[in-house]
């Protein structure tokens, strides 16, 4: 266990090694949360990008997703049976 200082603005600097420890690097967001004891908890955050479709883009999607008409027949039989 390693002893860390709270700053005057209430920031902590963690020591790398513990970083390096847990597979942390640099600038990770890092999500904070507290137990009914008092203990502080940091996990790292999950961050996925998210690609806003514009109507094209969503117009394309579907022209692609349209069945053939061979394709069609052969769901109406597999569906008849």
């Amino acid at each position: 266990m390693q002893l860390v200082k709270l700053g005057k603005k209430g920031q902590v600097s963690l020591p790398k090694a513990i970083l390096q420890q847990v597979g942390i690097s640099g600038e990770t967001p890092l999500l904070v949360d507290t137990t009914d004891d008092g203990a502080i908890v940091l996990r790292q955050a999950g961050v996925y990008p998210i690609e806003i479709y514009s109507d094209e883009r969503i117009a394309s999607f579907l022209e692609e997703d349209k069945m053939t008409p061979e394709q069609a027949s052969l769901l109406n039989r597999a569906l008849k049976k």
